[in-house]
């Protein structure tokens, strides 16, 4: 265990906020052995990519997932079943898959993090979430150092969302995933039109594989979001709101160029990006940070934030596209 450390090598916002205690766990016994310390609370951090420190010192013992490991517990002619470690890479989890042949999480290529945050925050792309490929999941108690299991229906995803930023947040370290994946016989979902035209571009457009869409979707993003290495980010930091048919139909009369999604249950998806933009927030700078030149729903450390900065920026949008559109977004990082 280490104590006062800078957590700058574990964040990708690039804030330099320290944990009073850290400790990094390769096991579930080291899970439990760092939890027998008594040092509360607990924090619990994966890839680093979905947080926003607002405090210089995070208090209490923070612990760093990185339980590794992928295998394919179970394989037929149509399908695998396969578990990662919560602290694996998600994006090598999904070259992994790809080079194994095995389908489903192509779309989801190159979001950052890990496979054990994946399903906090049950993470979605180009028409895919990761509850679509979601077998069963392990969580260490972090109050108890028990081991819980979890399958589909006991995560209760939703969009962004799952009983682990609900009721059950903060209350447990997913250790190992299982996805079901698809062999031979893979759905290909190219329904995105950034997709269709990428794949277009690379020449693709003839019965496209899991490999040709993984690497549409990395060539999008990409081109869209800053490496964090050279601009500390979190990549899209808002959720896309979620409107009622009727209110979405009063703002086409007024903009009626607004993108929209329609979605089951009477309900519109807007992009918050395109929200910020009509705000007059991209690429706009404050201080040390600001809205990325190229997807306004990306804020961005420029170099010397801190993360009170980048939330007081966040609440500044939120309030100018209430104001505009009486639209409410919510933040999609975790904000500590």
């Amino acid at each position: 265990m280490q104590h006062q450390l800078s957590l700058l090598p574990y964040n990708t916002f690039g804030l330099d906020a320290r944990a009073e205690h850290f400790a990094e766990c390769r096991s579930e016994d080291d899970i439990r052995t760092a939890l027998k310390s008594g040092i509360r609370p607990v924090f619990v951090l994966g890839g680093g990519s979905n947080i926003l420190f607002t405090r210089a010192v995070v208090p209490g013992l923070l612990i760093k997932n990185s339980i590794e490991g992928i295998s394919i517990l179970e394989s037929n002619d149509g399908e695998a079943l396969v578990e990662a470690g919560g602290g694996e890479n998600w994006h090598r989890f999904v070259l992994w898959c790809i080079e194994h042949e095995l389908g489903g999480v192509e779309n989801l290529s190159l979001i950052p993090g890990t496979v054990g945050a994946a399903p906090v925050q049950n993470i979605g792309a180009y028409g895919v979430e990761l509850k679509d490929v979601f077998d069963s999941l392990e969580a260490v108690d972090l109050e108890t150092g028990e081991t819980r299991h979890f399958d589909k229906a006991t995560c209760r995803f939703g969009y962004r969302d799952s009983i682990f930023k609900q009721e059950a947040k903060g209350r447990y370290c997913i250790t190992r995933v299982r996805f079901r994946l698809t062999r031979h016989q893979h759905k290909i979902n190219i329904s995105y039109g950034d997709i269709r035209n990428t794949l277009a571009l690379m020449g693709k457009t003839d019965e496209p594989g899991i490999a040709d869409v993984s690497e549409a979707v990395v060539r999008i993003r990409s081109s869209k979001l800053p490496d964090p290495a050279q601009i500390g980010n979190c990549g899209s930091f808002f959720k896309n709101p979620e409107i009622p048919a009727g209110q979405y139909e009063n703002l086409r009369s007024a903009y009626p160029d607004m993108p929209h999604y329609p979605l089951p249950g009477g309900l519109v998806k807007v992009p918050a990006g395109w929200l910020i933009e009509q705000c007059g927030w991209k690429g706009k700078r404050v201080g040390n940070t600001g809205s990325y030149e190229k997807q306004a729903l990306v804020l961005v450390n420029y170099g010397g934030a801190t993360g009170e900065e980048v939330y007081a920026l966040a609440l500044a949008i939120i309030d100018s596209v209430k104001s505009k559109f009486g639209i409410s977004l919510e933040p999609e990082v975790n904000i500590w």
